[in-house]
């Protein structure tokens, strides 16, 4: 059972297998036809596509102070229903890939988890390790039964806006924030209002999990570095501009032996969304 990241060659020998389900995640926050269309032109044999926007995110509420953020998480129940359309039962296992270092391909691996299932890894190194290893792609869709996967015991944490209002007093919890640094200074902000970052918390850019050739860096590494940022990890909630990305640091986490850490779904562009909340600027 893969619960974490499967290599390239791991996912070639179970190409073929009936209880594995692949699903591509590609996806660019700023084109989200992007991810579809490299699909179409390309994919992993087997593989179907899972929309960030559509398939792994809820509706977007009004802009205002009651907005949840770019990327809600979705419905139970419209979660369950995609997954089984995808068919994935109880005891399948899930790999997700994307062409971005795993920054979509993480939020699939959570989405799973927070239902209940732990079958579910992310290609290390997405499609550029698929590729580097004379792997090909194909262009037809495989039709694949309906699953009948059904719900379980949540193996994540989550945490609200309140729960982070309430913080700013306390400081009881650790944010880490995973965009850009220069995002979370309050420079160069292009996708949200407003620049800036969450009062108390610190930068860890998603990136930074990753070696060169875009894998996860040794769990022993990533464990020394989260270590130095947070105490405890059930005392540590990971947020970015969507509550996307942060689930990569969450995988990296739970690489690093490191479980527990919550997730702020709505992350930065639900915080930034009312002006009651402060923010803060800088590093």
């Amino acid at each position: 059972m893969y619960t974490t990241l499967i290599s390239a060659d791991d996912l070639a020998s179970h190409l073929n297998d009936s209880g594995w389900v692949i699903l591509d995640c590609r996806h660019d926050l700023l084109n989200p036809a992007a991810g579809s269309d490299a699909f179409a032109a390309g994919h992993i044999q087997n593989a179907q596509f899972a929309n960030i926007d559509t398939d792994l995110s809820g509706p977007k509420a009004a802009v205002g102070a009651a907005f949840t953020g770019r990327h809600p998480l979705p419905e139970r129940h419209a979660l369950i229903a995609a997954l089984r359309s995808w068919g994935i039962n109880d005891d399948t296992q899930v790999v997700a890939y994307d062409g971005q270092g795993g920054m979509y391909a993480a939020r699939l691996w959570w989405l799973l988890r927070w239902i209940g299932h732990a079958r579910v890894a992310v290609l290390d190194g997405g499609l550029a390790a698929w590729q580097a290893q004379g792997l090909p792609l194909v262009t037809p869709v495989a039709p694949r039964p309906a699953g009948n996967i059904t719900e379980q015991a949540s193996l994540t944490r989550t945490a609200s806006v309140q729960d982070l209002v309430a913080n700013l007093g306390t400081q009881a919890l650790q944010v880490l924030d995973a965009r850009a640094p220069d995002r979370f200074r309050g420079e160069n902000e292009t996708i949200d209002p407003v620049g800036g970052h969450i009062p108390g918390a610190k930068s860890r850019f998603f990136k930074d999990n990753l070696q060169p050739d875009g894998r996860f860096k040794p769990a022993r590494e990533l464990e020394q570095e989260f270590a130095g940022l947070i105490g405890k990890p059930e005392a540590a909630v990971m947020q970015c501009g969507s509550g996307v990305t942060a689930c990569h640091n969450l995988l990296a986490m739970e690489v690093a032996g490191l479980p527990g850490a919550a997730l702020y779904p709505g992350s930065w562009s639900e915080w930034c969304a009312d002006p009651a909340r402060p923010v803060a600027t800088g590093n």
